[in-house]
């Protein structure tokens, strides 16, 4: 059975405490959002996986009752910072499973100003869900007083950059096009232009990475409402409606550990098996592909994902950036809305967010920000610790 998206919503993302609202105000918002660009009622809704990180257990029906008490199951989904992505997941599967007609995804996050930390309790990286990851980081790079995901994704930089010679101003450069690319998103966050130049020269975070290649902590919620084909036809939401051709999730393997290398233990293994997956799955690759949205939690990340999706060889991602490849006019338009480096990033919305960039952009309705001619879009959400989310949409 065949999965489509028919409406989509987000709210702006805010810099945290910048705005008096809370977690179900600003679900409420994104989830009547994309009820209404679909044009239908909460009471259609069967079912409603909700993602989130930060607030407390149930707080997905304490937002989803702010749209009605139906009684329909709710699911708290969390999965760092792929949360998002996971709970469009379930929604697909229970479409595609026969299991519902009409499910509604939900994410939301309400961060507190500041770094993100490593996913330690009290400072204890022996319990932390990451242990692993960040002890692999240290017994090749040590651990300094930096925050520590940029810590891991920066040492993944100065890894890349001593294999392949990748510079500081091809990193500079993801945060450059995407920064620019923000300038047309209403519902950026951040939308200020900066050049190559002042991207190097911002305050240093963990080198090579400064301020402004690090996405933001974020509060947002985004929605989609993920349907069968029986209920488009019923409904008659055919102008609405772009299919999930393939989605894939994948989590950490060997080959995230076996290295000792943090570009593995970040997570380019996972992303490059869910590519490969949805790609089969569809019949298509990366060339049929016209608009990218992907998780540029760092710059780094950006050029890994680059090559884990076969954009480019290995190594070969620093020049794919700064050949214009991945920006309007390019092979392809990577992170038309910003990615999380300037959108920003509420872990659990960032995955619907992108969904709902990309069903704008293939309906046509994205304004400033429209690529011309986008017919197939991807989505790539990854969250530490892990797992990635791979989706293939198409109109």
């Amino acid at each position: 059975m065949k999965s489509y998206i028919v409406g989509v919503g987000m709210t702006k993302f805010e810099k945290p405490e910048s705005r008096d609202w809370q977690y179900w105000d600003m679900a409420k918002e994104a989830g009547s959002a994309a009820l209404a660009d679909a044009g239908i009622g909460y009471e259609l809704v069967e079912q409603v996986p909700v993602g989130y990180c930060f607030q407390a257990s149930t707080a997905g029906q304490r937002a989803v009752y702010e749209l009605g008490l139906s009684g329909v199951p709710v699911y708290n989904v969390n999965n760092n910072c792929a949360t998002g992505s996971t709970a469009l997941m379930m929604a697909r599967q229970f479409v595609e499973g026969g299991l519902s007609d009409c499910v509604l995804a939900l994410g939301f996050e309400k961060m507190k100003k500041g770094a993100l930390g490593g996913g330690a309790d009290g400072g204890d990286f022996k319990v932390s869900p990451v242990a692993r990851h960040y002890g692999i980081m240290a017994a090749g790079h040590g651990f300094e007083m930096s925050p520590p995901t940029a810590q891991i994704f920066g040492n993944a930089a100065r890894e890349h950059m001593e294999r392949y010679g990748t510079t500081a101003a091809q990193l500079a450069a993801v945060a450059a096009k995407n920064h620019r690319h923000s300038a047309n998103n209403p519902n950026a966050q951040f939308r200020d232009v900066y050049t190559v130049d002042e991207v190097l020269a911002a305050k240093s975070i963990h080198e090579p990475l400064t301020k402004l290649q690090c996405s933001p902590t974020s509060d947002g919620a985004a929605a989609a409402l993920v349907v069968s084909e029986r209920f488009v036809v019923a409904h008659g939401l055919h102008d609405k409606a772009v299919e999930i051709v393939a989605q894939a999730m994948t989590t950490d393997t060997e080959a995230s550990f076996a290295s000792g290398s943090c570009i593995d233990v970040v997570g380019k293994p996972m992303s490059a098996a869910a590519g490969r997956a949805v790609f089969e799955a569809s019949g298509l690759g990366v060339e049929d592909v016209d608009v990218i949205e992907l998780h540029d939690c760092f710059s780094v990340n950006e050029l890994l994902t680059y090559e884990a999706l076969g954009m480019c060889a290995e190594g070969g991602s620093g020049e794919l950036v700064a050949s214009g490849a991945t920006t309007y006019g390019g092979r392809w338009v990577v992170n038309p809305s910003g990615g999380l480096i300037s959108k920003g990033h509420p872990l659990g919305a960032t995955g619907l967010a992108q969904a709902a960039e990309l069903v704008w952009q293939l309906r046509g309705e994205a304004g400033a920000r429209q690529v011309p001619g986008a017919g197939v879009g991807l989505a790539h959400n990854i969250g530490l610790g892990g797992a990635a989310v791979v989706t293939l949409l198409r109109r």
